[in-house]
């Protein structure tokens, strides 16, 4: 999805004018998870899997909520790059441990972040609620159907906390575009969704071993290989609809109030036949209630549209593109001209109000404060939100973003949509 630098400009300075004055405003300047310090002090938390997701979840962890108790990685390599990551921000490493049972019997530890491999979601989140620990785990919640409601079964018999880790429902875009626009029906009736993540290159990585006589084989992974490249191989992994299409199925989930029920699909290995067991082009249609459907397509052999996704009603057409602008357009409207609306925002501007809109809307023009580009939008401050939100909710009893019964629709829908490549047949998804 590319636009003009005039669209995108004449498209910022009007989507504020759309949201101002709604309370769907204030989630574009402020974080609408926990603010300020949760009562009963930082929340102490383990982190399962530090690679390079784990990482992430782990540098934007805020002292202010969250103490970093300990570290569970089978590889040690990825020990010491967390201990470096917690090192940039003055905090000293904590305890390492190869072993996640041997961890979760820290002394006081009150959480969870789970960031291991798909196929060891479910095993271990279970675990952790079992043993009294509240849990954020990282998408897709399990490999099938069965493993994604064994989880939701734990979290409701032991009372504990279950978050899944899909982030956009603590972007401010996306909140606002929600609040704002979504929920005000500003779109009107919406029966097609077009969900987009296109890349020019191999999804197989490269790492070099934590020492010679290195194996993760106690672990389950024959190969060095297959624990860096554990996406790539289907006892692992549900490629690209787990990694890439989870995301942009929930969001779609929420902006449609509704679940998929059945899911068509194609792809195959085109490109990179390097041993890879997964897709490298995958094309899946998801069927929702109402005639509606989402169209969700990843492909490694060109990265011109990039990522995004795009929402088209009877009234107007919204697109949220690389988890920091949001555009709107009017239907009937000839792009570009003056009923096009949208703005690329920022989680760190300050809130708007209609008093300030003139204001806002001049900024958005020129690059600066809410309307600033997508290199002033902190793509990664929803992260800090999500962990913020789990601490939160473990603290005060704020209520989750995405806990199982949210995160379930888009994990089966996802599944389906995988069964539904490897079947070449259309897969229902019962309730």
């Amino acid at each position: 999805m590319n636009l003009t630098p005039e669209q995108q400009e004449l498209g910022r300075r009007n989507f504020v004018r759309v949201l101002a004055g709604t309370p769907a405003i204030a989630a574009l300047g402020v974080a609408a998870a926990v603010k300020g310090p949760v009562k009963g002090g930082p929340v102490r938390l383990g982190f399962i899997g530090v690679g390079g997701q784990g990482r992430v979840l782990l540098e934007q962890t805020d002292p202010r909520y969250a103490e970093v108790a300990a570290l569970c990685d089978i590889n040690p390599l990825q020990l010491r790059m967390a201990d470096e990551s917690l090192a940039k921000t003055e905090r000293k490493p904590p305890r390492h441990y190869a072993d996640w049972k041997e961890m979760i019997q820290e002394d006081g530890l009150e959480a969870v972040v789970i960031a291991s491999p798909l196929f060891t979601h479910t095993d271990i989140a279970v675990g952790c609620m079992e043993a009294g620990l509240h849990v954020l785990c990282e998408k897709m919640m399990g490999l099938d159907d069965a493993s994604c409601l064994r989880m939701a079964e734990a979290a409701r018999r032991t009372g504990r906390i279950l978050e899944i880790g899909h982030q956009r429902f603590y972007n401010p875009v996306y909140q606002a575009a929600y609040e704002g626009i979504v929920k005000a029906g500003l779109l009107g009736e919406v029966y097609h969704a077009r969900l987009v993540w296109h890349r020019n290159g191999n999804w197989r990585r490269q790492a070099e071993l934590p020492s010679p006589d290195y194996t993760p084989s106690p672990w389950g992974y024959p190969t060095y290989d297959h624990l860096i490249n554990w996406r790539l191989y289907k006892q692992y992994s549900r490629g690209h609809m787990a990694e890439l299409a989870s995301h942009m199925v929930a969001i779609t989930d929420w902006f449609f109030g509704a679940t998929a029920e059945a899911a068509t699909g194609s792809g195959g290995v085109f490109r990179f036949k390097d041993g890879r067991e997964v897709p490298d082009h995958t094309y899946v249609t998801l069927e929702y209630p109402g005639g509606r459907n989402a169209v969700f397509t990843s492909i490694e052999s060109n990265s011109f549209d990039n990522y995004y996704e795009a929402y088209y009603g009877t009234k107007g057409t919204l697109i949220l593109k690389g988890e920091v602008e949001a555009y709107l357009f009017e239907e009937g409207a000839p792009a570009g001209e003056a009923k096009a609306t949208g703005i690329a925002v920022s989680p760190a501007s300050g809130p708007v109000g209609s008093a300030s809109e003139s204001r806002a809307a001049d900024a958005a023009g020129s690059g600066r404060g809410v309307g600033a580009s997508s290199g002033g939008v902190d793509r990664l401050a929803a992260y800090k939100y999500e962990v913020n939100g789990l601490c939160g909710a473990v603290r005060t009893g704020a209520t989750l973003l995405c806990g199982p019964e949210r995160a379930l629709g888009s994990a089966r829908a996802c599944i389906a949509g995988f069964d539904a490549i490897e079947k070449r047949t259309r897969v229902e998804i019962k309730a």
